[in-house]
């Protein structure tokens, strides 16, 4: 059976220039959580660019996983000359707009967020699950990947270090859920941390509907303002299935230890460990980062250094895409060994 998928427009156009690509990645990650070794390829039908893969007939549990996928519009078997349309089956559990609001200089591409929650949730041995993951963005900025994985309907945790940028993140979720009427309750918290200190936290319980609120079917949202190397001090003894974070891309943004700039890659030599313990076992990890102050390979060997098996093989090896003259943006997966197997 032939599928073609419509990979849809992006308002960004440098983005849209690697969207192909990125897409085409994207679906053979999904395919491999499935099972599946599919090549995706791109064909143009009637002066339109699809993706198109070719495999058995997959079924409802097989499509919705396919149906996660970030940058399709429309998706349709081919039969000759003829396209019949499929339902896709989005995880949508908020509004589509929540990751998209909220503005600021330097924001992740939201587009590019799912796609990277989407590749992480494949490489992991959470892929197929039907419960709420938990994810962890351990530099989370003003949230635009925890707001990608309440979307999705899985719970998500933030760590960053600038005090404004976890009150703006918190003051636009208040003003969210408030104007879109999610039933929700925010608490604030203080976590004592074993080396002394705490660290500051706000948190959020909320639910699609009124019912599931009311039954106590949840997802949370928690921002924490503290050390990402103390991760796994902060997620706590629960863990988390999946972390996914895009790095700084220069020095302007580097984070600061000790109220000196840290190099990136020394911040990621120091914090890896942690990510690791925070990780469940068979849990995944996706850092994005700009190759032109972080190589690739410096990266991939500070994961093995941390204990973490980064995943070098295709469809999980190249996901390098220009963004503007000083940010070359890739992607490295590395999955969590399972227990008995570290």
């Amino acid at each position: 059976m032939q599928f073609a998928l419509l990979v849809k427009s992006h308002a960004n156009a440098r983005y849209a220039q690697s969207l192909l690509k990125l897409a085409a990645r994207e679906s053979e990650c999904l395919l491999s959580a499935l099972g599946i070794r599919a090549r995706v390829t791109v064909e143009t039908i009637a002066g339109t660019p699809f993706l198109m893969l070719e495999t058995e007939a997959l079924g409802e549990e097989a499509w919705a996983h396919l149906s996660r996928h970030s940058a399709v519009s429309l998706a349709a078997v081919r039969n000759g000359e003829w396209l019949r349309p499929l339902t896709l089956r989005p995880p949508a559990y908020l509004e589509p707009d929540l990751a998209q609001v909220l503005k600021y200089k330097g924001k992740t591409n939201a587009d590019f967020t799912s796609m990277m929650l989407n590749c992480a949730r494949s490489a992991s041995a959470f892929a197929l699950s039907r419960e709420p993951l938990s994810v962890l963005d351990p530099l989370c900025g003003k949230g635009t990947t925890l707001f990608c994985a309440l979307q999705q309907g899985d719970c998500a945790v933030g760590i960053e270090t600038d005090e404004k940028a976890v009150r703006e993140a918190d003051v636009y979720v208040q003003r969210y859920l408030q104007y879109h009427r999610y039933k929700h309750r925010r608490e604030e918290k203080s976590l004592t941390l074993r080396k002394g200190g705490a660290a500051k936290e706000v948190r959020f319980t909320l639910s699609d509907t009124p019912e599931h609120y009311k039954n106590g079917d949840t997802v949370s949202l928690r921002l924490i303002r503290g050390d990402t190397a103390l991760a796994d001090e902060i997620v706590g003894s629960g863990g988390v299935h999946l972390i996914v974070g895009d790095l700084p891309y220069g020095v302007q943004h580097a984070p600061k230890e000790n109220r000196t700039v840290d190099s990136l890659e020394g911040l990621l030599r120091r914090a890896l460990p942690a990510y690791r313990r925070a990780l469940l076992p068979g849990g995944a990890l996706a850092l994005a980062f700009n190759t032109y102050t972080l190589p690739r390979e410096n990266l991939v060997a500070a994961m093995k250094q941390s204990g973490l098996i980064p995943l070098t093989e295709p469809p999980f090896d190249d996901f390098s895409h220009w963004v503007e003259q000083a940010v070359n943006r890739d992607l490295v997966i590395a999955r969590n060994p399972e227990a008995g197997h570290a």
